[in-house]
């Protein structure tokens, strides 16, 4: 079984990936206009962390149900 809490998904997560949910979090604070660019950075590390093997499937899934 696992826990409800899936916060475990977001454990050391490779630097460059970690950098851009940090920024797009930061651009959502800041109600910046360039959002459209912080979410594509985004989605286009998830991407590149899973097809390198950085992160399961399970992680890029939640990470993409989350934040895009």
């Amino acid at each position: 079984m696992k826990p409800t809490d899936r916060s475990y998904l977001e454990v050391n997560l490779p630097p460059y990936l970690q950098h851009d949910i940090d920024a797009l979090q930061q651009g959502l604070a800041q109600d910046v206009l360039y959002l459209d660019c912080l979410y594509d950075e985004l989605y286009g590390s998830i991407n590149s962390a899973e097809w390198d093997d950085e992160i399961t499937h399970e992680q890029a899934a939640y990470l993409r149900e989350k934040y895009l």
